[in-house]
């Protein structure tokens, strides 16, 4: 049955970390939710729908954005989460590392942000946050990245460039551009080093990001916002 009157996000890489933490503040905020992963389980919320698979294949993407019309009849905020990350001297990087960086980080975005735009635009309003990274504003030699870079970098572009394609339309669309979190992606023994590399001294936690995704929901006059949630990594070292 749907539900015209609650508000909608869908969110992928849904099932751990920053996309968890998200699902429980929209949910806080009255959200329906349509949540993806690989991973995803069913939720024993009833405003929670699950949609498992690789958000890199476009088969996955449609399912999830149905799922959402289907259930709910529209989405006003896409959250494009799901990401990989990981540090490599560049010569290293194989030709599996590299498709699977643009097939989670780019081919992960493109075609579910499409459905996504085509549906608020037939609404006359949507909200989509890309999840970006904070080290492609700044390299550091320390952690080797080409492969963020490519893949984040031109995410955290593309975000500025549909902000004023669909300006005018109804559709914000903005970034958060995390340092380096304490999410289950680095173990706990890597904590002290990681720490150490942020300006403040310590890691960013789930709430800063959080935070930052919940302000940029209700800022209805910031679009093409790239939003640092990093401790100063991106204002030097």
């Amino acid at each position: 049955m749907k539900t015209p009157l609650q508000k909608v996000a869908i969110i992928t890489g849904a099932s751990q970390g920053i996309g968890s933490a998200l699902v429980d503040a929209y949910r806080k905020r009255g959200y329906a939710i349509v949540a993806n992963s690989r991973s995803i389980t069913p939720a024993d919320d009833q405003h929670v729908l699950t949609v498992q698979g690789d958000i890199a294949d476009p088969a996955t993407a449609e399912r999830v954005v149905a799922a959402a019309i289907d259930r709910y009849g529209h989405v006003d905020t896409l959250v494009n989460n799901a990401g990989i990350f990981f540090a490599k001297p560049f010569t290293e990087y194989t030709l599996d590392d590299y498709a699977a960086f643009t097939g989670t980080n780019l081919a992960g975005f493109f075609r579910i942000t499409q459905l996504a735009v085509e549906q608020m635009l037939a609404q006359g309003s949507g909200h989509i946050v890309n999840i970006t990274a904070s080290i492609v504003d700044n390299a550091d030699a320390r952690v080797p990245s080409v492969l963020a870079a490519l893949t984040k970098g031109g995410l955290q572009y593309a975000t500025k460039s549909l902000a004023i394609e669909y300006a005018a339309r109804g559709i914000r669309t903005n970034a958060v551009s995390p340092g380096t979190t304490n999410t289950p992606m680095h173990p706990r023994e890597a904590h002290d080093t990681l720490a150490a590399l942020q300006p403040v001294g310590r890691l960013g936690e789930l709430s800063d990001v959080v935070d930052a995704v919940m302000y940029l929901e209700s800022a209805s006059f910031v679009t093409g916002e790239i939003l640092h949630v990093d401790g100063g990594m991106s204002a030097g070292h």
